[in-house]
């Protein structure tokens, strides 16, 4: 996780409340997994840093596209 993903000053652009830790459940080729990212409180809206985009997630797509 970033220092980015850590700290407490991510703001949800539409709701201007402060993001929390949340676990989400995410959905890719009928695979479901979980992941604690920050999410918006009232909207649900997520954060998705570059780094994660980038990074695990690409790895975990090339893994389920393997299969």
């Amino acid at each position: 996780m970033s220092e980015v993903e850590k700290s407490s000053t991510l703001i949800c652009l539409k709701c201007n409340v402060p993001l929390k830790m949340q676990t989400n459940k995410f959905s890719y080729l009928g695979f479901n997994f979980n992941t604690e990212i920050p999410t918006c409180p009232r909207c649900g809206l997520m954060f998705l840093s570059e780094e994660l985009v980038k990074g695990k997630v690409t790895e975990v797509e090339k893994g389920l596209e393997d299969k």
